[in-house]
């Protein structure tokens, strides 16, 4: 029975992890229904085992003890990755070309539409003056400015992408890394590193609360 406790102990702790929300931290959303059907495979699984072994007495191995204290961990200690410090790590890969980027208005693109917009049409003058309002956490690139950027992913953090971009910060502002900002302004065009670029204006920043999904696609 204590092997069939375990089965089921493992597929609450997966069916858990999708509907509270922690899933989202680590995996890109259109993979939580096949983790979530894993875990049901899981809880039906420990009841089989259960039915099958109510008359047998069975000693547990080492891996299950192990299975057990892992399953536990997992529940009592929360994931908490550092986006800022994966994203350091890492390029800014090439994301794919906008289908609706222009169509949408300037206000409603996020910041993922932006940086895809910029990277397919790179005129900055193209966007200067519209106005930006957008979410990210705070990415320091070492001797660059600050950004405000997101991690996108096409299946989990293990290929997680950044996408960020440039802030005009205001001389009182001092953003902390990781921190995550909601920023509405406007674009403008600046010259860094001998570079026209597009970058953001801060007109206001609110401090949030990390979001429930995180990762965008």
């Amino acid at each position: 029975m204590m092997r069939a406790l375990l089965l089921q102990l493992w597929g609450w702790m997966v069916v858990w992890s999708v509907h509270s929300g922690r899933l989202d931290l680590l995996l890109a959303g259109g993979f939580h229904k096949l983790v979530s059907a894993s875990g049901v495979a899981l809880l039906i699984a420990g009841v089989m085992v259960g039915l099958k072994s109510r008359k047998r007495k069975e000693s547990l191995s080492w891996p299950w003890l192990a299975s057990a204290g892992m399953a536990v961990l997992v529940l009592a200690v929360p994931p908490q990755p550092s986006f800022s410090d994966l994203a350091a790590s890492r390029p800014q890969g090439l994301l794919e070309p906008p289908d609706l980027a222009f169509v949408l208005p300037p206000q409603q693109r996020t910041l993922t539409d932006w940086v895809r917009l910029l990277r397919s049409q790179p005129d900055p003058d193209l966007v200067d003056g519209n106005p930006v309002n957008i979410s990210g956490f705070v990415l320091n690139r070492g001797d660059q400015p600050a950004q405000i950027a997101r991690l996108t992913v096409r299946c989990c953090l293990a290929d997680a992408t950044p996408a960020g971009l440039p802030v005009s910060w205001p001389v009182d502002v001092k953003p902390k890394v990781n921190q995550w900002l909601k920023i509405e302004g406007h674009m403008k065009v600046e010259t860094r590193q001998g570079q026209r670029v597009a970058v953001v204006v801060p007109e206001t920043i609110t401090p949030i609360q990390r979001p429930e999904r995180p990762l965008e696609p």
